[in-house]
């Protein structure tokens, strides 16, 4: 196998945990935020929740920033493509998470409007949580380009029935990763309301990701008899499993971490379904935007990965400290 094989596949699954990494930890204040009106029953319960999130949501968001840009240096075409064809879905996501991060200081500062800044945090946070999995079916399933590498469809080519299935599951994962975290966090009728949350999402999950599942083996020909995705997928239903008994039980980081685990394992379906490819087209194979097709050259990809081998581990030390700061239960 040629370097530059070598380097090409190396930069697909650094991407993957790239967006595993974001998902695991902006997935949770994403889910704390998409629920907040409903397990918030005072400012006491959003203070708590808030307070819960407040020092590690925006260090959370670099996982996002660092995978985007990853993908733009090591797969360019990719980039150009999806940033252009999802045009109006990623405006959408970004004006969601701007409302979000405003929301989440003036929420402490405009008593007179403090409900429309809860709305605001959760509006902000559903929206990001549903479109991150569509946007994911879409490339899944494949999208209409052309010769060119170009975007043929419209915004309503996006909501197709597998990728909507795939944003629902998608947002029933992030749902979870906000209960299990909320749990760890919080004590009392709160911590009761997001463990009697959780147990609902799983089942829901569980349905969706069948459904899923199904959707998978009708619209992906060939998805039934790709071991490792079977070998991830036993890797989500065990882990929702083990989620089921644990939430609640006084074992709360276990429950998180099996809820971030389940997350991994959908990952791992993705990645097993699309290997190697990035993003598949509609119109044949041959359309397909691959990581041999869309890479840059061996020499960026090698800058790239001694960059990474430097800066990640920085990433990595300064998450686990930043969480180890402000670890235990918030109480007010």
């Amino acid at each position: 196998m040629e370097t530059l094989q070598i380097l090409q596949i190396l930069w697909f699954f650094l991407i993957g945990v790239l967006f595993i990494g974001y998902s695991i930890l902006d997935g949770f204040d994403l889910g704390i935020g998409a629920m907040l009106p409903f397990l918030a029953k005072d400012k006491k319960d959003i203070s708590t929740l808030f307070t819960a999130i407040g020092p590690v949501w925006d260090g959370n968001e670099v996982w996002l920033l660092t995978g985007g840009g990853a993908l733009f240096a090591a797969f360019p075409h990719v980039y150009a493509t999806v940033f252009s064809g999802f045009y109006l879905a990623l405006m959408l996501v970004l004006f969601a998470l701007i409302f979000r991060a405003v929301s989440l200081e003036f929420w402490s500062l405009d008593e007179a409007r403090r409900t429309i800044w809860k709305w605001a945090f959760a509006i902000g946070s559903f929206l990001p949580a549903l479109l991150f999995g569509v946007a994911l079916g879409n490339v899944i399933l494949g999208i209409p380009l052309d010769d060119r590498m170009e975007f043929t469809g419209t915004f309503f080519t996006l909501l197709r029935p597998y990728p909507l299935a795939i944003g629902l599951l998608g947002l029933s994962a992030i749902l979870l990763q906000g209960c299990t975290y909320g749990a760890l966090k919080t004590a009392g009728e709160l911590h009761d309301r997001l463990v009697a949350a959780g147990r609902k999402i799983i089942v829901g999950y569980a349905v969706l990701f069948v459904f899923a599942g199904v959707l998978s083996g009708i619209f992906i020909p060939g998805s039934m008899g790709n071991i490792p995705a079977w070998v991830c997928a036993a890797i989500v239903l065990a882990s929702l499993a083990m989620t089921a008994v644990r939430i609640g039980t006084g074992k709360g980081l276990s429950a998180f971490f099996l809820s971030s685990l389940s997350f991994t394992g959908l990952w791992g379906i993705a990645g097993s379904l699309q290997f190697p490819n990035l993003v598949r087209a509609t119109g044949g194979d041959q359309l397909n935007l691959s990581i041999y097709n869309t890479s840059s050259s061996q020499l960026t990809l090698t800058v790239m990965l001694i960059i990474a081998l430097i800066g990640m581990p920085v990433v990595i030390g300064y998450t686990i400290y930043s969480y180890r700061v402000f670890k235990g239960k918030i109480v007010l």
